[in-house]
């Protein structure tokens, strides 16, 4: 009994909560796109649900999961980084800052780490 209760707040949860996006499309679509566009017309509740299924297909976004943060992000690089030997660092310090730093020498920059 408490398993299909609790299922049932978060079903109601996740309507209102997808309700409300989609209220919140629909208004902002229609006080901004006819003011700046001006063949935009008014979109009404349901072609704003659509706006947003469409803008989480595209993008990726609520959750986390699709977009800019797939695959762990920064935070998988930083873990490589940890990984490497100092000898490893330095060796991609010089890949990486090398070329800049013997382009640079004719100009008189000094890139070099203290």
């Amino acid at each position: 009994m408490w398993k299909l209760l609790k299922v049932l707040k978060v079903m109601t949860l996740i309507i209102v909560g997808v309700s409300v996006l989609g209220w919140v499309v629909m208004m902002l679509w229609n006080w901004l796109m006819p003011a700046l566009f001006a063949g935009a017309r008014s979109i009404d509740f349901l072609q704003a649900l659509g706006l947003l299924v469409l803008s989480k297909i595209l993008f990726g976004g609520m959750r986390g999961h699709g977009g800019w943060h797939k695959h762990g992000g920064l935070h998988d690089h930083h873990r490589r980084w940890e990984k490497l030997t100092p000898e490893e660092r330095e060796k991609f310090r010089h890949g990486m800052f090398g070329r800049r730093k013997h382009r640079d020498e004719g100009r008189g920059h000094n890139h070099e780490r203290v």
